[in-house]
Protein backbone atom coordinates (compact mmCIF):
# COMPACT_ATOMS: atom_id res chain seq x y z
CA UNK A 1 0.00 0.00 0.00
CA UNK A 2 1.54 3.50 -0.75
CA UNK A 3 2.01 5.90 1.98
CA UNK A 4 0.68 9.51 1.60
CA UNK A 5 4.73 10.47 0.86
CA UNK A 6 5.13 8.18 -1.95
CA UNK A 7 1.58 9.39 -3.89
CA UNK A 8 3.07 13.09 -2.46
CA UNK A 9 5.72 12.19 -4.67
CA UNK A 10 4.29 10.56 -7.53
CA UNK A 11 1.67 13.52 -8.23
CA UNK A 12 4.61 16.20 -8.06
CA UNK A 13 6.67 13.98 -10.32
CA UNK A 14 3.53 13.61 -12.73
CA UNK A 15 2.99 17.39 -12.31
CA UNK A 16 6.39 18.63 -13.62
CA UNK A 17 6.96 15.95 -16.08
CA UNK A 18 3.48 16.58 -18.00
CA UNK A 19 4.39 20.37 -17.80
CA UNK A 20 7.97 19.26 -19.08
CA UNK A 21 6.48 17.24 -22.02
CA UNK A 22 3.86 19.66 -22.93
CA UNK A 23 6.23 22.28 -23.61
CA UNK A 24 8.55 20.36 -26.00
CA UNK A 25 6.31 18.71 -27.67
CA UNK A 26 4.86 22.62 -28.38
CA UNK A 27 8.75 23.30 -29.41
CA UNK A 28 9.16 20.32 -31.51
CA UNK A 29 8.30 20.76 -35.25
CA UNK A 30 6.43 17.53 -35.50
CA UNK A 31 2.88 17.04 -33.98
CA UNK A 32 2.79 15.07 -31.08
CA UNK A 33 1.59 14.63 -27.63
CA UNK A 34 2.70 12.79 -24.53
CA UNK A 35 0.93 12.38 -21.65
CA UNK A 36 2.43 11.04 -17.99
CA UNK A 37 -0.73 8.83 -18.13
CA UNK A 38 0.91 7.27 -14.36
CA UNK A 39 3.93 7.48 -11.37
CA UNK A 40 5.02 4.95 -9.19
CA UNK A 41 7.13 5.27 -6.55
CA UNK A 42 9.06 3.31 -4.31
CA UNK A 43 8.65 3.04 -0.80
CA UNK A 44 11.83 4.24 -0.25
CA UNK A 45 11.46 6.97 -2.61
CA UNK A 46 14.63 6.07 -4.65
CA UNK A 47 12.47 4.58 -7.94
CA UNK A 48 10.06 6.71 -10.28
CA UNK A 49 8.22 4.40 -12.57
CA UNK A 50 6.80 7.01 -15.47
CA UNK A 51 4.29 5.58 -17.38
CA UNK A 52 4.10 7.77 -21.01
CA UNK A 53 1.18 7.77 -23.83
CA UNK A 54 2.42 8.82 -26.94
CA UNK A 55 0.47 10.04 -29.85
CA UNK A 56 0.47 9.27 -32.76
CA UNK A 57 2.36 5.97 -32.51
CA UNK A 58 4.52 6.49 -35.36
CA UNK A 59 6.94 8.69 -33.26
CA UNK A 60 7.04 6.31 -29.79
CA UNK A 61 9.55 4.67 -30.79
CA UNK A 62 11.71 7.73 -31.28
CA UNK A 63 10.56 9.69 -28.38
CA UNK A 64 10.86 6.71 -25.71
CA UNK A 65 14.73 6.31 -27.10
CA UNK A 66 15.51 10.39 -26.97
CA UNK A 67 13.60 9.90 -23.64
CA UNK A 68 15.92 6.95 -22.56
CA UNK A 69 19.08 9.10 -24.09
CA UNK A 70 18.35 12.12 -21.78
CA UNK A 71 17.31 10.34 -18.84
CA UNK A 72 19.92 12.15 -16.73
CA UNK A 73 19.03 15.22 -17.54
CA UNK A 74 15.34 14.80 -16.38
CA UNK A 75 16.84 13.26 -13.25
CA UNK A 76 18.58 16.63 -12.65
CA UNK A 77 15.67 18.72 -14.19
CA UNK A 78 13.71 16.68 -10.88
CA UNK A 79 16.60 17.55 -8.41
CA UNK A 80 16.04 21.34 -9.32
CA UNK A 81 12.15 20.63 -8.81
CA UNK A 82 12.32 18.47 -5.81
CA UNK A 83 15.60 20.14 -4.06
CA UNK A 84 13.48 21.46 -0.79
CA UNK A 85 10.80 18.82 -0.90
CA UNK A 86 12.94 15.56 -1.02
CA UNK A 87 16.67 14.35 0.18
CA UNK A 88 17.26 11.96 -2.47
CA UNK A 89 16.03 12.33 -6.14
CA UNK A 90 14.21 8.99 -7.38
CA UNK A 91 16.27 7.47 -10.41
CA UNK A 92 13.81 7.65 -13.24
CA UNK A 93 12.33 4.49 -15.44
CA UNK A 94 10.33 5.61 -18.17
CA UNK A 95 7.69 2.57 -19.66
CA UNK A 96 5.63 3.06 -22.30
CA UNK A 97 1.81 3.02 -21.23
CA UNK A 98 -0.20 0.87 -24.49
CA UNK A 99 -3.33 0.64 -22.14
CA UNK A 100 -5.38 3.34 -24.39
CA UNK A 101 -3.99 1.15 -27.01
CA UNK A 102 -4.82 -2.36 -25.84
CA UNK A 103 -8.94 -0.84 -24.89
CA UNK A 104 -9.62 0.46 -28.68
CA UNK A 105 -8.16 -3.37 -29.90
CA UNK A 106 -10.36 -4.68 -27.37
CA UNK A 107 -13.42 -2.57 -28.76
CA UNK A 108 -12.91 -3.24 -32.34
CA UNK A 109 -12.26 -6.73 -31.74
CA UNK A 110 -15.84 -6.88 -29.64
CA UNK A 111 -17.47 -4.91 -32.57
CA UNK A 112 -16.04 -7.93 -34.82
CA UNK A 113 -14.05 -4.84 -36.92
CA UNK A 114 -10.64 -7.08 -36.00
CA UNK A 115 -8.92 -9.09 -37.52
CA UNK A 116 -10.36 -12.07 -35.31
CA UNK A 117 -13.79 -11.55 -34.63
CA UNK A 118 -15.23 -13.08 -31.87
CA UNK A 119 -18.48 -14.11 -32.73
Amino acid sequence: MESNRQRKIAQIIQEDFSELFRKQAADSSKQFLITVSEVKVSADLGIAKIYLSIFPQKYRDGIMKEIEANKSQYRNYMGQKMRSQIRVIPQLNFYLDTTLDDVERIDKELKGEGDNPIL
